[in-house]
């Protein structure tokens, strides 16, 4: 028997060969792969190339083949195809072309011996060893695993992590948003090249001459086709070399990081105040149906759905800043209290739309089975509804958490000009109107990134709460 240290030598490439034999029939993610380890693949291709390549195998399949077509079979098999063919013509009623026949019984007898031709040389256990196969073999010798794991690193990484359900569910899906952020990209980037307005035109003013226009326009490659220009826009995305915005010549990528955390922070707090204040209420409101409770607080809900952002926030400042002098009107980096009201303004309709979903949630698996069950058990109503109810119906929820989260990030722009809050989607705005192509296509895709990270730990979440995901990653 082998020791332990010898099964694990011999279990570690298997497990690698296993995991790349799955990953090459994904072909997104076999280029991934490839790339990822290029210098090993280069190394092998190369190796394959001079010595296995050239192996007899196309001329033992071609020998096999000939063999088989000097066989009596062979000849059985052009019989029986030229009376199908016959049958066939006098099925339609056409007459018989002996050249067109034999040719076609040929063929298809030909197709035949090199099946057989293949199977015989299986059976003798040779076969065209194709390179991504080849590489598969290559490994399950220890020795080569070692030799090219310096140079093969984020290969290596990849197909461990490829055997991790977890770790493979997340990297799925960060390779999804990367695809979903290019594609945000150009469908921004052609909306924006293909809108009439004329950044040269905004910007110096009509009384520009066209030469000013023309210079201002080869100053930004704005005189360039529509895919240079895109492919510019794509490379600075991916290369985080976002340029510089028409107005002002100002850093994108600097606006975008002193703009963008401001709007994170107003986000993160409404959602934190609207899951804090909300959860609860929807509980009580499942837990005493149609009751005064259950109707006050989807009223409320309600409300909070129907009022809109821009109108409360002018009713907050009317009150609370004009009115009562308890709150800044204007938001300031250096006081606190003014984050307050663009806070619960953002975080009204998030609070009311996580409330009923809560609610409705809860009231679907209350007569579940389990929790009859709980109930016969003698469990106490509170602890039945946080430990059973709650947690099986949080996916909907987190559902409704996620979407609104995104949305904030996105959407925040009305709450941000009524506050003056100079965040990444007032930003957008103002840029929109110039059109200020860089800059919009680098906030919308920040934008974009953020939402997607936001859709990945909902995922995760949904995973770790839900056993049937679990199942079915570890059995993918």
């Amino acid at each position: 028997m082998l020791s332990e240290k010898g099964q694990k030598n011999e279990q570690t490439p298997f497990r690698f060969e296993k995991n790349y034999l799955g990953i090459i029939k994904q072909p997104l993610f076999k280029y991934l792969l490839i790339l990822l380890g290029l210098p090993v693949h280069m190394v092998t291709w190369l190796i394959y190339q001079l010595k296995y390549k050239p192996s007899s195998y196309g001329h033992l399949l071609q020998k096999e083949k000939k063999a088989v077509q000097q066989s009596p079979v062979y000849d059985q098999w052009i019989d029986r195809y030229e009376d199908q063919y016959k049958s066939k013509m006098h099925y339609f009623n056409k007459s018989i072309d002996e050249q067109e026949m034999r040719r076609e019984a040929r063929k298809l007898a030909d197709i035949q011996a090199e099946e057989m031709a293949k199977a015989r040389l299986s059976e003798e256990n040779i076969k065209d060893a194709a390179y991504l196969p080849f590489f598969g073999e290559r490994l399950r010798n220890p020795a080569f695993v070692k030799v090219s794991f310096i140079p093969g690193i984020l290969m290596y990484l990849f197909l461990w992590g490829y055997s991790r359900p977890m770790l493979r569910y997340i990297l799925e899906r960060l390779v999804m948003t990367i695809f979903v952020i290019i594609s945000v990209a150009i469908f921004v980037f052609t909306i924006l090249y293909f809108s009439p307005s004329d950044p040269a035109a905004n910007i110096l003013g009509e009384a520009a001459t066209m030469e000013q226009r023309q210079e201002f326009n080869h100053q930004y490659g704005l005189d360039q086709p529509y895919l240079v220009q895109l492919a510019d826009a794509v490379k600075g995305i991916i290369t985080f070399d976002l340029g510089f915005s028409y107005t002002g010549n100002e850093n994108i990528a600097a606006s975008i990081a002193n703009k963008f955390p401001i709007t994170l922070i107003i986000a993160v707090c409404s959602l934190l105040m609207a899951v804090v204040v909300a959860i609860p209420i929807g509980i009580i409101s499942a837990a005493k149906r149609n009751s005064i409770w259950d109707y006050s607080f989807m009223f409320i809900a309600l409300i909070g759905l129907s009022i809109p952002n821009f109108w409360q926030g002018l009713v907050f400042i009317l009150n609370f800043s004009i009115k009562w002098h308890l709150l800044p009107a204007t938001y300031s980096p250096n006081d606190w209290l003014s984050i307050i009201m663009p806070v619960m303004v953002l975080g009204t309709g998030l609070t009311a739309s996580i409330a009923r979903m809560t609610r409705s949630s809860i009231l679907e698996v209350i007569n579940e089975d389990y929790i009859v069950t709980a109930k016969a058990k003698g469990l106490k109503p509170r602890k039945i509804l946080i430990q059973h109810a709650l947690r099986n119906a949080m996916i909907p929820i987190i559902t409704v958490i996620g979407l609104q989260f995104g949305g904030m990030l996105g959407g925040a722009a009305v709450t941000e000009k009524v506050f003056n809050i100079s965040g990444l989607g007032s930003f957008i705005v103002d840029k929109q109107f110039v059109p200020d192509t860089p800059s919009i296509l680098a906030g919308v895709v920040y934008i974009a990134i953020t939402i997607s990270l936001v859709n990945l730990v909902v995922d995760i979440i949904y995973a770790l709460l839900n056993p049937r995901i679990r199942s079915q990653m570890k059995s993918s």
